[in-house]
Formats: structure tokens, sequence, C-alpha cells
């Protein structure tokens, strides 16, 4: 019979929250730089030239047709090769960013398209510059329509952080590993390292709900 036992856990609980820590800032930092380039590609593939638009096209298939650890290999062992050597923890931003970034756009151009082309037109009618056009008729709304894609997209990001380990980036499933390798308990470890995945998932939704209801509380229409 399997005798459970915490202890050595608990005992360095202290290492899974410096993991878990990473794993936050990794996320946020990916999905905020990840929306940028979300922004600006979906711009590009919605009113850019024709090879701006194959070029972004070209980016999402190769991404979202190819497995996320390829991509951390990719960058990490073969980026090397062509002169640019990062650190495990800049490499796993950049994968993740390079991640999100792809979907991202495919979510955001989804709800710049939904805009009606009568409310531009409106827009150009009022003289409004295709800055002001782009930022207040286009994005505001389009954001709102498609910030629940966006969360979740960013939950899915924050659990995809647990492959960059094999990278030996310090994020939280590096530090179980650390932490399992040490004491050999192996269902205590990781049953732990699963309950702060789940707090953090459950714990950012309900903060993305939050913003949802005091950031979009205005209506749609008159």
């Amino acid at each position: 019979m399997y005798e459970f036992n915490f202890t050595p856990v608990l005992a360095s609980f202290d290492q899974l929250l410096i993991g878990a820590w990473l794993t936050v800032r990794l996320s946020c930092a990916a999905m905020l730089i990840g929306l940028v380039v979300s922004v600006i590609c979906a711009w590009g593939k919605t009113s850019g030239p024709k090879i701006v638009r194959t070029g972004i096209d070209g980016y999402i298939e190769i991404i979202r047709n190819t497995p996320f650890l390829v991509q951390i290999f990719f960058i990490y062992f073969g980026m090397p090769s062509l002169g640019l050597r990062l650190s495990p923890n800049s490499a796993a931003l950049l994968a993740l960013v390079v991640n999100f970034g792809a979907y991202g756009t495919e979510i955001i151009r989804a709800g710049i398209e939904s805009i009606h082309k009568g409310q531009v037109e409106a827009g150009w009618a009022l003289g409004l510059s295709r800055a002001q056009i782009f930022r207040y008729i286009i994005m505001k709304p389009a954001l709102r329509t498609v910030y629940p894609a966006l969360t979740s997209q960013f939950i899915y990001l924050m659990l995809n952080t647990s492959v960059v380990s094999v990278i030996s980036a310090d994020d939280l499933a590096a530090a179980g590993n650390d932490l399992q390798s040490a004491t050999f308990a192996s269902f205590e470890v990781y049953i732990t390292v699963t309950l702060i995945y789940l707090a953090l998932s459950v714990g950012f939704s309900a903060l993305f709900y939050a913003i949802e209801k005091m950031a979009f509380k205005y209506p749609l229409s008159r």
C-alpha cells in the first residue's frame, strides 16, 4: 500500500511558487507582446497589399500546423546555427509570442471583419483619419467581440508553458520535475502542480470576467 507523504512537497513549496511566478510572467509577457503582433498582422491581413497578406498567411499556416514543442526546439536549438543564441527563458518567451501571434491574428481578423462597412464609411464621412477609424470604429468593437476568444487563448497559452521545461526554462513544470527528482514523491508533487495550474486558470478566468464587465459594459447599439 502506498503511503502518501506531502511533507517533502510542503517543505519545498516555495520552489513551486517561484516556478508558478515565472509561468505567470511568461504568460502575461507573451500575451501582451503577442497581442501587439496579432493586431499588426490582422491589420496587414485585412488592409495590406497582397505580398503582405501572403506572408502573414504563410506565418499563420506554419505555426498552426506544427507542434508547439517543435517550434520551441527550432528556436532554442535551431536558431543558434543562424547566429541567434537565446537563454532558455528568452527562447520560451519568443516561442510563446510567435505561437500566440498566429492564433491571435486569426481571432482579431474575425473581429475586424465583423464590423459593418457602413460604419467605416461613416467614419470617412466624418473626416476621421485612417488611424482613428481603425482605433475607434474597427478595433474597439472588434475587441469586444473577440475578447472571450482571446482570454481563452491566454489560458491555453499559460497551460502550454509547461512544455518549455524541456529546454530547461524555470517554469512551474520544471520546478515540479526538479522536486520530484529530489523527493521521488511523484504523486504528491504532480497533484500539487496540477492544483496550482488549476488555481491559476480559474483565477485568471475570474479576472478576465471582471475586466469584461468593467471594460465592455457599454451597449453595442443605441
